[in-house]
């Protein structure tokens, strides 16, 4: 468990990990403020442009502190994956330390162990894993996926069965066998001061529920009412946590009160996933209990 933040070297990169609304944001800007850097986003849905309430993207304020990449930066209707997130740190110029924050534990994964160059999906494999997830569900694509890839994803989230399947369909390789053949990483974790915040069930299930009210007081309702033209479930912006749900309830299918708890247990039921992921593969980084930030 590291007990403080004062000492940190400021010339090492920093990790932080955490699940949603752990307080990570508020910690990175503390540690640049402190000792400087720039913060680099590792958010799969703060990247998207029309999201920033919904995604609690870091306000005005925050980015008038320190500098910040990598936020709103890809359009609602474009595909983003891992590797293009990790494509586009490594285009960053050069510039202070940074403090990379999220909640991705996917992102930190390929910054810190690398990541295979597998071929992009044509769009035809693409199409085809869409209409096979509509027609016959989410388990059919599990079931066929090889079972070293069962285990060690997300079986829950389309977006990583999705793209499991869309590979072994398209090059005949499990995802994993790409993987194996992975290049050096960006950010070699004994290079880095990992953080990752430790955040139980009783103290963050009420922050969680504190802060989407706090996005619907703001204006989220309107966020999601701008996009509603532009909606389609099988797009990796419409995952962002509560966007179904409010666009249910702009579509007339449920009462705001009903997408209003819908959206809590869904970001509540994503917390304990990203707890599981990090505590099984985050075992070697410095803990931060989040009661104590």
């Amino acid at each position: 468990m590291l007990e403080t933040i004062d000492g940190l070297a400021s010339d090492r990169p920093v990790l932080i990990a955490g699940p949603t609304a752990s307080g990570k944001s508020a910690l990175a800007l503390e540690i640049a403020r402190r000792h400087g850097g720039r913060i680099v986003n590792a958010d799969a849905l703060q990247v998207f442009a029309d999201w920033s309430l919904l995604t609690a993207r870091p306000p005005q304020a925050d980015l008038d502190q320190a500098p910040h990449v990598l936020y709103g930066h890809v359009p609602f209707e474009a595909a983003y994956s891992v590797g293009d997130w990790l494509r586009d740190v490594a285009a960053l110029p050069a510039g202070p330390r940074p403090i990379v924050v999220g909640g991705t534990g996917l992102y930190f994964r390929a910054l810190t162990e690398g990541l295979a160059d597998i071929p992009a999906t044509p769009p035809e494999i693409r199409a085809e894993a869409t209409a096979r997830l509509q027609a016959d569900g989410l388990p059919a694509l599990v079931a066929e996926l090889d079972p070293d890839v069962r285990d060690d994803i997300d079986t829950a989230n389309p977006m990583r069965v999705m793209r499991a399947w869309e590979v072994a369909r398209a090059t005949g390789r499990s995802i994993r066998a790409w993987q194996a053949d992975t290049p050096p990483p960006l950010v070699p974790l004994d290079q880095a001061i990992p953080l990752v915040i430790d955040a139980p069930k009783d103290w963050l299930d009420p922050r969680i529920e504190r802060r989407f009210d706090m996005m619907l007081d703001a204006g989220a309702l309107d966020e999601a009412r701008a996009v509603l033209p532009r909606w389609d479930a099988r797009l990796n912006a419409a995952q962002a946590i509560g966007a179904p749900e409010l666009i249910a309830h702009l579509k007339s299918e449920i009462t705001l009160p009903e997408a209003r708890a819908r959206a809590i247990l869904a970001s509540r039921q994503y917390a304990k996933r990203q707890r599981t992921w990090f505590r099984n593969r985050m075992k070697t980084w410095h803990r931060l209990a989040a009661t104590r930030l």
